[in-house]
């Protein structure tokens, strides 16, 4: 769920996780996915375009065969709200009946979309279904959202870096920072 706002008039504003915890977030991350699918070929459902740098490095910090594919959802439109309404803007390429998936979301907020991707990738019969976030807002949530992976739980402030924009801006930053809005136009 890419979090966006229409121009990205403000300026990425201070450092909330710097690189190196990334790195240290993702490794952890990585290594709990790699016990827990040991001997499996996990299938790893990145949700575009806020998780592909975070898939990227999970990815590579799994040590086990991993296949890869993307869907590409919208729930805020040009706000830094959700609207509640989801749609699939890309969907699937690949079956998912029988598989182990993993489905790398950059940021959950309120839930409402991780909840209808869930239902909708349910739907396809996957062996598992499991859901690695690197970002959780905390309380936002209007129901426990039962996440097996989650790298860090976050103020509710709006954020961007490392794949997370504000109107397709500062995604390219290797750290995450609290987005600061500027009040002048």
């Amino acid at each position: 769920m890419s979090s966006t706002e229409g121009s990205g008039n403000g300026d990425p504003g201070p450092i909330l996780i710097s690189n190196d915890e990334l790195k240290a977030c993702i490794a952890d991350l990585g290594s709990r996915i790699t016990a827990d699918y040991r001997g499996q070929a996990p299938l790893l459902v990145g949700v575009l375009k806020g998780a592909f740098m975070f898939m990227a490095d999970l990815a590579r910090a799994i040590q086990l065969p991993v296949e890869f594919d993307f869907m590409a959802v919208s729930s805020y439109g040009s706000s830094t709200r959700t609207s509640g309404v989801v749609r699939i803007v890309k969907d699937l390429d690949l079956d998912l009946a029988g598989r182990d998936v993993i489905l790398v979301e950059d940021i959950i907020d309120s839930g409402l979309t991780l909840n209808y991707l869930r239902k909708n990738l349910t739907a396809r019969n996957p062996a598992s279904l499991e859901v690695c976030a690197l970002l959780v807002r905390k309380g936002r949530q209007y129901e426990d959202l039962d996440l097996r992976y989650v790298g860090f739980e976050i103020p509710p402030e709006f954020v961007v870096g490392y794949g997370l924009d504000v109107g397709e801006r500062y995604r390219q930053l290797p750290h995450i920072c609290q987005y600061q809005q500027n009040s002048n136009p």
